[in-house]
Protein backbone atom coordinates (compact mmCIF):
# COMPACT_ATOMS: atom_id res chain seq x y z
CA UNK A 1 0.00 0.00 0.00
CA UNK A 2 1.37 3.39 -1.00
CA UNK A 3 1.52 6.06 1.68
CA UNK A 4 0.21 9.30 0.24
CA UNK A 5 0.47 12.41 2.39
CA UNK A 6 0.55 16.15 1.87
CA UNK A 7 4.35 15.82 1.76
CA UNK A 8 4.37 13.31 -1.10
CA UNK A 9 1.86 15.43 -3.03
CA UNK A 10 3.73 18.71 -2.46
CA UNK A 11 7.14 17.37 -3.54
CA UNK A 12 5.99 14.67 -5.96
CA UNK A 13 7.45 11.83 -3.88
CA UNK A 14 6.68 8.14 -3.65
CA UNK A 15 7.50 7.93 0.06
CA UNK A 16 7.00 10.45 2.91
CA UNK A 17 10.66 10.27 3.91
CA UNK A 18 13.28 13.05 3.91
CA UNK A 19 17.02 12.60 4.38
CA UNK A 20 18.45 14.79 7.13
CA UNK A 21 21.20 17.01 5.62
CA UNK A 22 23.91 15.65 7.93
CA UNK A 23 27.40 17.09 7.68
CA UNK A 24 29.40 15.18 6.53
CA UNK A 25 27.33 12.01 6.11
CA UNK A 26 24.78 13.37 3.61
CA UNK A 27 27.04 13.86 0.63
CA UNK A 28 26.03 14.02 -3.00
CA UNK A 29 25.84 10.27 -3.51
CA UNK A 30 23.62 9.65 -0.49
CA UNK A 31 21.28 12.55 -1.26
CA UNK A 32 20.98 11.42 -4.88
CA UNK A 33 20.29 7.80 -3.90
CA UNK A 34 17.51 8.82 -1.51
CA UNK A 35 15.83 10.94 -4.19
CA UNK A 36 16.27 8.18 -6.77
CA UNK A 37 14.34 5.86 -4.44
CA UNK A 38 11.35 8.21 -4.38
CA UNK A 39 12.04 10.10 -1.15
CA UNK A 40 13.57 13.57 -0.72
CA UNK A 41 17.35 13.76 -0.53
CA UNK A 42 18.97 16.79 1.05
CA UNK A 43 22.66 17.53 0.59
CA UNK A 44 24.38 18.41 3.87
CA UNK A 45 25.61 21.99 3.49
CA UNK A 46 26.39 22.01 7.19
CA UNK A 47 28.92 24.59 8.32
CA UNK A 48 29.01 26.33 4.94
CA UNK A 49 32.43 24.91 4.10
CA UNK A 50 32.82 25.89 0.44
CA UNK A 51 35.42 23.27 -0.47
CA UNK A 52 33.31 20.45 0.97
CA UNK A 53 30.13 21.84 -0.55
CA UNK A 54 31.66 22.11 -4.01
CA UNK A 55 33.06 18.58 -3.82
CA UNK A 56 29.80 16.98 -2.72
CA UNK A 57 27.52 19.16 -4.82
CA UNK A 58 29.41 17.95 -7.89
CA UNK A 59 28.45 14.38 -6.93
CA UNK A 60 24.72 15.13 -6.96
CA UNK A 61 23.43 13.28 -10.00
CA UNK A 62 19.79 14.41 -10.02
CA UNK A 63 17.84 17.69 -10.21
CA UNK A 64 15.41 16.63 -7.47
CA UNK A 65 17.86 17.02 -4.57
CA UNK A 66 17.67 19.85 -2.03
CA UNK A 67 20.18 21.19 0.46
CA UNK A 68 20.35 22.05 4.15
CA UNK A 69 22.53 24.43 6.16
CA UNK A 70 23.32 25.22 9.79
CA UNK A 71 21.74 28.66 9.63
CA UNK A 72 24.16 30.61 11.80
CA UNK A 73 27.12 29.22 9.85
CA UNK A 74 25.91 30.79 6.60
CA UNK A 75 27.26 34.11 7.84
CA UNK A 76 30.73 32.67 7.15
CA UNK A 77 29.96 32.41 3.42
CA UNK A 78 26.52 33.77 2.45
CA UNK A 79 27.30 33.12 -1.20
CA UNK A 80 26.90 29.39 -0.64
CA UNK A 81 23.17 29.88 -0.24
CA UNK A 82 23.06 31.47 -3.69
CA UNK A 83 24.97 28.49 -5.06
CA UNK A 84 22.57 26.06 -3.40
CA UNK A 85 19.56 27.97 -4.75
CA UNK A 86 21.05 27.67 -8.24
CA UNK A 87 22.02 24.00 -8.08
CA UNK A 88 19.63 22.31 -5.66
CA UNK A 89 16.21 23.78 -6.28
CA UNK A 90 14.07 21.05 -4.77
CA UNK A 91 14.19 22.53 -1.24
CA UNK A 92 16.36 24.50 1.16
CA UNK A 93 16.46 23.57 4.85
CA UNK A 94 17.62 25.95 7.61
CA UNK A 95 18.35 24.77 11.14
CA UNK A 96 19.60 25.88 14.58
CA UNK A 97 19.01 29.62 14.59
CA UNK A 98 16.62 32.29 13.37
CA UNK A 99 15.89 31.64 9.66
CA UNK A 100 14.74 35.23 9.08
CA UNK A 101 18.02 36.54 7.55
CA UNK A 102 17.91 33.98 4.74
CA UNK A 103 14.23 33.02 4.37
CA UNK A 104 13.32 35.92 2.04
CA UNK A 105 15.98 34.93 -0.51
CA UNK A 106 14.74 31.33 -0.53
CA UNK A 107 11.12 32.41 -0.89
CA UNK A 108 11.93 34.92 -3.64
CA UNK A 109 13.64 32.13 -5.58
CA UNK A 110 10.39 30.15 -5.46
CA UNK A 111 12.07 27.24 -3.69
CA UNK A 112 10.35 25.42 -0.81
CA UNK A 113 11.69 26.49 2.59
CA UNK A 114 12.11 23.87 5.32
CA UNK A 115 12.80 25.02 8.88
CA UNK A 116 13.82 22.71 11.71
CA UNK A 117 12.52 23.68 15.15
CA UNK A 118 12.92 22.51 18.74
CA UNK A 119 10.31 24.56 20.62
CA UNK A 120 6.87 25.99 19.95
CA UNK A 121 8.41 29.45 19.86
CA UNK A 122 10.74 28.27 17.09
CA UNK A 123 7.75 26.82 15.23
CA UNK A 124 5.89 30.13 15.36
CA UNK A 125 8.97 31.93 14.05
CA UNK A 126 9.21 29.47 11.16
CA UNK A 127 5.57 30.15 10.29
CA UNK A 128 6.20 33.89 10.46
CA UNK A 129 9.11 33.76 7.98
CA UNK A 130 7.10 31.72 5.49
CA UNK A 131 8.28 28.14 5.99
CA UNK A 132 6.59 25.65 3.70
CA UNK A 133 7.68 22.73 5.89
CA UNK A 134 8.44 22.62 9.61
CA UNK A 135 10.50 19.83 11.16
CA UNK A 136 9.73 19.16 14.82
CA UNK A 137 12.94 17.62 16.16
CA UNK A 138 12.96 15.79 19.46
CA UNK A 139 15.99 15.60 21.71
CA UNK A 140 16.46 11.91 20.81
CA UNK A 141 17.94 12.96 17.48
CA UNK A 142 21.62 12.63 16.68
CA UNK A 143 23.76 15.69 16.22
CA UNK A 144 22.86 19.11 17.54
CA UNK A 145 19.67 20.12 19.23
CA UNK A 146 18.22 21.27 22.51
CA UNK A 147 17.71 19.35 25.70
CA UNK A 148 14.09 20.37 25.43
CA UNK A 149 11.23 18.35 23.95
CA UNK A 150 11.06 14.68 23.05
CA UNK A 151 9.58 13.61 19.74
CA UNK A 152 6.41 11.86 20.92
CA UNK A 153 4.76 14.86 22.66
CA UNK A 154 6.42 17.59 20.63
CA UNK A 155 5.22 16.57 17.17
CA UNK A 156 1.48 16.66 17.98
CA UNK A 157 1.95 19.96 19.82
CA UNK A 158 3.44 21.49 16.68
CA UNK A 159 0.75 19.81 14.56
CA UNK A 160 -1.92 21.51 16.67
CA UNK A 161 -0.19 24.89 16.32
CA UNK A 162 0.04 24.51 12.55
CA UNK A 163 -3.61 23.48 12.28
CA UNK A 164 -4.69 26.57 14.19
CA UNK A 165 -2.33 29.16 12.73
CA UNK A 166 -1.03 28.00 9.33
CA UNK A 167 -2.86 24.95 7.95
CA UNK A 168 -0.97 25.12 4.64
CA UNK A 169 2.37 24.36 6.34
CA UNK A 170 3.59 20.76 6.22
CA UNK A 171 5.08 18.99 9.23
CA UNK A 172 7.86 16.43 9.54
CA UNK A 173 8.78 14.49 12.68
CA UNK A 174 12.44 13.97 13.56
CA UNK A 175 14.32 12.27 16.37
CA UNK A 176 14.56 8.56 17.09
CA UNK A 177 12.93 7.43 13.83
CA UNK A 178 14.80 4.59 12.14
CA UNK A 179 12.25 2.18 10.69
CA UNK A 180 8.71 1.84 9.44
CA UNK A 181 7.29 1.76 12.94
CA UNK A 182 8.73 5.21 13.55
CA UNK A 183 7.40 6.56 10.27
CA UNK A 184 3.92 5.15 10.95
CA UNK A 185 4.01 6.64 14.44
CA UNK A 186 5.03 10.03 13.04
CA UNK A 187 2.03 10.02 10.73
CA UNK A 188 -0.29 9.11 13.59
CA UNK A 189 1.12 12.00 15.63
CA UNK A 190 -0.01 14.41 12.94
CA UNK A 191 3.12 14.70 10.79
CA UNK A 192 3.09 14.51 6.98
CA UNK A 193 6.30 12.48 6.96
CA UNK A 194 9.60 11.94 8.74
CA UNK A 195 13.08 13.43 8.55
CA UNK A 196 15.52 10.58 9.15
CA UNK A 197 19.19 11.01 10.01
CA UNK A 198 20.99 8.31 12.01
CA UNK A 199 19.49 5.45 10.01
CA UNK A 200 20.73 6.92 6.71
CA UNK A 201 24.06 7.68 8.40
CA UNK A 202 24.55 3.89 8.47
CA UNK A 203 24.09 3.25 4.75
CA UNK A 204 26.56 2.33 2.05
CA UNK A 205 26.50 5.78 0.38
CA UNK A 206 27.00 7.75 3.59
CA UNK A 207 30.27 9.72 3.76
CA UNK A 208 31.30 8.03 7.01
CA UNK A 209 34.20 5.67 7.72
CA UNK A 210 33.21 2.00 7.72
CA UNK A 211 34.66 1.58 11.23
CA UNK A 212 32.19 4.10 12.61
CA UNK A 213 29.26 2.36 10.95
CA UNK A 214 30.39 -1.01 12.31
CA UNK A 215 30.65 0.51 15.79
CA UNK A 216 27.01 1.59 15.64
CA UNK A 217 25.83 -1.89 14.61
CA UNK A 218 26.97 -3.26 17.96
CA UNK A 219 25.52 -0.38 20.01
CA UNK A 220 22.29 0.27 21.88
CA UNK A 221 20.33 3.47 22.29
CA UNK A 222 21.66 3.74 25.85
CA UNK A 223 25.13 4.55 24.50
CA UNK A 224 24.57 8.16 23.44
CA UNK A 225 25.15 11.39 25.34
CA UNK A 226 24.53 15.11 24.86
CA UNK A 227 27.86 16.94 25.07
CA UNK A 228 29.85 19.97 23.87
CA UNK A 229 33.21 18.19 23.89
CA UNK A 230 33.71 18.01 20.12
CA UNK A 231 32.41 21.55 19.58
CA UNK A 232 35.01 22.77 22.04
CA UNK A 233 37.92 20.86 20.54
CA UNK A 234 36.92 21.83 16.99
CA UNK A 235 36.26 25.47 17.95
CA UNK A 236 32.71 25.45 16.62
CA UNK A 237 30.82 28.53 17.79
CA UNK A 238 27.52 26.87 18.63
CA UNK A 239 24.97 28.92 20.57
CA UNK A 240 25.24 27.95 24.22
CA UNK A 241 21.84 26.27 24.39
CA UNK A 242 22.76 23.66 21.78
CA UNK A 243 24.60 20.45 22.50
CA UNK A 244 25.36 17.49 20.26
CA UNK A 245 24.11 13.95 20.74
CA UNK A 246 26.90 11.48 20.01
CA UNK A 247 27.86 7.92 20.81
CA UNK A 248 29.88 7.65 24.01
CA UNK A 249 33.57 6.87 23.60
CA UNK A 250 36.88 7.26 25.39
CA UNK A 251 37.42 10.85 24.28
CA UNK A 252 34.02 11.93 25.64
CA UNK A 253 34.53 10.02 28.87
CA UNK A 254 37.81 11.84 29.34
CA UNK A 255 36.63 15.38 28.59
CA UNK A 256 32.88 15.63 29.25
CA UNK A 257 32.52 17.96 32.21
CA UNK A 258 36.11 19.18 31.77
CA UNK A 259 35.50 21.46 28.79
CA UNK A 260 37.38 24.42 30.31
CA UNK A 261 40.48 22.29 30.71
CA UNK A 262 40.02 20.97 27.18
CA UNK A 263 40.13 24.53 25.83
CA UNK A 264 43.65 24.96 27.19
CA UNK A 265 44.77 21.86 25.26
CA UNK A 266 42.73 22.43 22.12
CA UNK A 267 45.44 22.26 19.50
CA UNK A 268 47.02 19.03 20.71
CA UNK A 269 43.66 17.34 21.25
CA UNK A 270 42.31 18.55 17.92
CA UNK A 271 45.27 16.96 16.15
CA UNK A 272 44.46 13.68 17.94
CA UNK A 273 40.81 13.86 16.90
CA UNK A 274 41.53 14.71 13.27
CA UNK A 275 44.12 11.94 12.99
CA UNK A 276 41.68 9.48 14.55
CA UNK A 277 38.93 10.54 12.11
CA UNK A 278 41.15 9.73 9.12
CA UNK A 279 42.47 6.45 10.54
CA UNK A 280 39.09 5.19 11.73
CA UNK A 281 39.77 5.31 15.47
CA UNK A 282 36.32 6.06 16.84
CA UNK A 283 37.26 5.74 20.46
CA UNK A 284 38.77 9.19 19.83
CA UNK A 285 36.91 10.57 16.79
CA UNK A 286 33.23 11.43 17.04
CA UNK A 287 30.33 9.19 16.08
CA UNK A 288 27.44 11.61 15.68
CA UNK A 289 24.26 9.58 15.96
CA UNK A 290 21.05 9.54 18.01
CA UNK A 291 19.17 7.12 20.22
CA UNK A 292 17.92 5.28 17.12
CA UNK A 293 21.26 3.47 16.88
CA UNK A 294 19.75 0.65 18.91
CA UNK A 295 17.47 -0.05 15.92
CA UNK A 296 20.29 -0.25 13.36
CA UNK A 297 21.39 -3.79 12.51
CA UNK A 298 22.80 -3.57 8.99
CA UNK A 299 24.33 -1.20 6.43
CA UNK A 300 22.06 -1.31 3.37
CA UNK A 301 22.02 0.93 0.33
CA UNK A 302 19.95 4.07 0.74
CA UNK A 303 17.49 2.89 -1.90
CA UNK A 304 16.93 -0.41 -0.11
CA UNK A 305 16.40 1.45 3.15
CA UNK A 306 13.80 3.85 1.73
CA UNK A 307 11.77 0.98 0.32
CA UNK A 308 12.11 -1.05 3.53
CA UNK A 309 10.97 1.77 5.81
CA UNK A 310 8.03 2.59 3.56
CA UNK A 311 6.95 -1.06 3.33
CA UNK A 312 7.22 -1.50 7.09
CA UNK A 313 5.18 1.64 7.70
CA UNK A 314 2.53 0.50 5.23
CA UNK A 315 2.28 -2.84 7.04
CA UNK A 316 1.95 -1.09 10.40
CA UNK A 317 -0.81 1.19 9.17
CA UNK A 318 -2.65 -1.63 7.40
CA UNK A 319 -2.56 -3.76 10.52
CA UNK A 320 -4.96 -1.41 12.26
CA UNK A 321 -6.96 -0.30 9.23
CA UNK A 322 -10.65 -1.28 9.39
CA UNK A 323 -11.65 -4.23 7.22
CA UNK A 324 -15.00 -4.68 5.47
CA UNK A 325 -16.03 -7.28 8.01
CA UNK A 326 -15.20 -5.05 10.98
CA UNK A 327 -17.11 -2.17 9.39
CA UNK A 328 -20.12 -4.41 8.75
CA UNK A 329 -20.03 -5.65 12.34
Amino acid sequence: MAINTRLTEFFGLEHPIVLAPMDPASGGELASAVSAAGALGLLGGGYANRAWFEEQSAKVSRPDVGCGFITWALANDPGLLDLALERHKKAIMLSFSDPAPYAPKVKQAGIPLICQVHTLEHAQRAIDVGADVIIAQGTEAGGHGLTARSTMPFVPAVADMIAQRAPRVLLLAAGGIADGRGLAAALMLGADGALIGSRFWATQESVIHRNAKEKVLAATGDETIRTRVYDVVRKKAWPSEYTGRLMKNGFIERWHGREDELRTLQEAELQRVEKAWVSGDYDTANVTVGEAIGLINDIPTAGELVKRISAEASACLARYAPTRNSIAA
